[in-house]
């Protein structure tokens, strides 16, 4: 039985559909096709901004991925169950058991060592980035220790002038010794007796023996 023709109308509303169908496939796959380079993209921005240690913490990690852990019991009983089977002899069964578990132990020591190294590697980047907040914490510190030692340095050798004179007090004539600056010291100098110069020169001279110091507390005493 012959097939009716299709009217010209329809024809061209196959083409115009199929045409519309083209056309929705091909950006679909270029939508797509930009969405997986974009994901790749900042995957490579995210693996090029990251630190050493990251990496490694990457690459250990992607290592554990791979890696299969079985015991050499587990390991035993498939290859028994293998000879029982009739699938292999028993020396077979015996050096698969053997090479298995001389290859797991070394996979696992070379696990370790990658442990170690980016343990290794984590503990120098967090050394690494607290460097500068402690030589912040230590300048500022510093600065505030010279302050108050610059304060206290007039009212400290009023203090000592007037515990010699009274004959109080320690014995050693200056008192913050260790802490005062060579010219802090060299100031002091001018209201010390013989005797007291000698015990900061020999005190001087067994500890940061100062050269400065030591000339001039030796000038006050000719």
């Amino acid at each position: 039985m012959p097939q009716p023709r299709r009217s010209s109308g329809a024809r061209r509303s196959s083409r115009s559909t199929a045409r519309s169908s083209a056309r929705r496939s091909s950006t679909a796959r270029r939508k797509a096709t930009s969405s997986r380079t974009r994901s790749s993209a900042r995957r490579s921005t995210s693996r090029a901004g990251a630190s050493p240690a990251d990496k490694s913490v990457q690459q250990f990690r992607d290592a554990l991925e791979r890696s299969v852990t079985l015991s050499r019991d587990r390991i035993q009983e498939v290859a028994d169950d293998a000879v029982k089977r009739g699938r292999m002899t028993r020396g077979d069964a015996n050096k698969l058991v053997s090479d298995l578990v001389s290859r797991g132990r070394k996979q696992r020591d070379r696990m370790l060592r990658d442990l170690e190294r980016v343990l290794t590697q984590a503990r120098r980047e967090a050394e690494r980035r607290a460097k500068p907040a402690r030589r912040r914490a230590e300048g500022a510190a510093g600065r505030a220790a010279r302050v108050a030692r610059d304060a206290a340095d007039q009212p400290l050798a009023q203090a000592d002038r007037l515990r010699r004179r009274a004959g109080v007090g320690p014995n050693f004539p200056i008192t913050a010794y260790d802490q005062l600056t060579a010219p802090q010291i060299k100031s002091r100098l001018s209201d010390l007796k013989k005797g007291e110069l000698r015990r900061v020169r020999d005190y001087e001279r067994r500890n940061k023996n100062r050269k400065g110091i030591v000339s001039a507390v030796d000038t006050k005493l000719k």
